[in-house]
């Protein structure tokens, strides 16, 4: 069993290593982690209000967690109304019915309970229970007009870091991709993080939103640093920065040695806790940065497939590291993110191993080889390019220069397992 290991910033690799000497972060005023947390909950939502629309995922309602946590709720003289109606992959038209139950009940605060994509409605219907709609008035960037209704947000899987995150991301039929609202008033009021609720899991959850969340300690740790003008409005994803550069380094710590025990072992509590640290702590870290190549293509690819989104992600990150290797100075740091993968000093570390060693977490874990093990074909591909490169805030964010030819090297090799660097076997 791996043993916990403190991860350092990396030092003494030069100047191309080192952060931009600015940083911001954007969080929940209050994060609460730890087994028993969730006791907690009638005391961080008590502050936003009385009234509370529970917005869970169906599968959760009739559990004993869920059950004991609404007794608290209501034995601390909160009036609770649940609703589940939540949809995978969030069609924008199913939040219709959850806001217009919002309104009319008057809910003061939303608590969400439940994966990505609980998370995310909660935020929306926070939203647009505030502002009205439709939903398209705020696709993009900075959009949101104010403060939106009160949201505490509960995690039950350990992978979207959704709870810290300023983005929530819902399909629309009118668009061939999923699209994201991204505003500094998507930050929850609250996070309340309790691996008790992850105990149980099924293997291929606990794999995909785990994996997913190492591309996000990863894409985090290598965006492109941002040249901000301070006098205007920011970005709501700055890029790399002095604030969450080691928060990176020690999700994947977290993940590293502990998700493939999760995957297997899924009762095991200590597992657990490390798995779900990581999916907050890499939450943390790329709610302020922004991801990048790995989830500019994944949507496409999730789009065709019909895929979960951090199965491709996952299967995307050793092919955008191959090729991210190429720049020596995103080559260090992908050395630094290897040596907190396996807790070895920086000496010792290189790009080239952290690439084996991601494979090697894939493997282990269950993530396809191939595109065409997905049922891609390279006749996809040039679309798929082609839609990658319009999620324009990702592929900002990358620390190359993307172009079409790139990314369709990048989908080439991923669909044939052909790597420069490394072999998949």
């Amino acid at each position: 069993m791996p043993d916990e290991t403190a991860v350092a910033a990396p030092t003494g690799a030069g100047d191309d290593l080192r952060s931009a000497a600015v940083g911001t972060l954007r969080l929940p005023p209050r994060i609460h982690f730890g087994y028993g947390a969730r006791r907690h909950l009638p005391e961080v939502v008590r502050v936003h209000g009385r009234r509370v629309l529970a917005v869970v995922d169906p599968f959760l309602v009739r559990t004993p967690i869920f059950r004991e946590t609404v007794d608290a709720l209501t034995g601390a003289r909160l009036d609770v109304l649940v609703h589940s109606d939540i949809t995978p992959e969030l069609p924008v038209d199913s939040l219709d019915a959850a806001v217009a139950t919002a309104r009319d009940y008057r809910a003061e605060v939303v608590l969400a309970i439940g994966g990505g994509s609980a998370l995310d409605a909660a935020k929306l219907i926070a939203l647009l229970s505030a502002y009205g709609g439709p939903a398209h008035r705020y696709y993009g960037e900075n959009l949101v007009p104010g403060p939106i209704v009160p949201l505490v947000a509960v995690p039950t899987t350990a992978g979207t870091g959704s709870e810290v995150t300023p983005v929530a991301v819902v399909s629309d039929p009118d668009r061939e991709l999923k699209v994201g609202v991204s505003s500094p008033f998507l930050v929850p009021s609250a996070a309340v993080v309790d691996p008790e609720f992850t105990l149980g899991t099924p293997a291929t959850v606990t794999a995909w939103s785990g994996i997913d969340a190492l591309v996000h300690a990863v894409e985090s740790f290598t965006a492109r640093p941002v040249d901000l003008d301070w006098s205007g409005v920011l970005p709501v994803f700055t890029g790399r920065n002095v604030l969450s550069e080691s928060v990176a380094l020690q999700a994947a710590a977290r993940l590293g040695p502990w998700l493939p025990v999760a995957v297997h072992r899924p009762g095991d509590r200590r597992a657990r806790h490390e798995v779900a640290l990581g999916s907050l702590l890499g939450g943390m870290a790329f709610g302020a940065t922004g991801t990048h190549l790995c989830h500019a293509l994944q949507y496409p690819i999730g789009a065709l497939t019909k895929t979960p989104h951090g199965l491709g992600t996952g299967l995307m990150l050793p092919y955008v590291i191959d090729t991210l290797m190429a720049q020596p100075a995103v080559a260090a740091r992908l050395a630094a993110i290897g040596a907190a993968l396996e807790a070895v000093p920086a000496a010792d570390a290189s790009a080239t191993r952290t690439l084996a060693r991601v494979v090697e977490i894939n493997r282990e874990i269950g993530v396809p080889r191939t595109l065409a093990e997905i049922g891609l074909t390279r006749s996809q591909l040039p679309q798929i390019a082609e839609l990658g490169l319009r999620s324009t805030r990702l592929i900002a964010a990358a620390p190359v220069d993307p172009s079409r030819e790139l990314l369709l090297d990048i989908l080439e090799r991923a669909h044939d397992g052909a790597l420069a660097n490394g072999s998949l076997r």
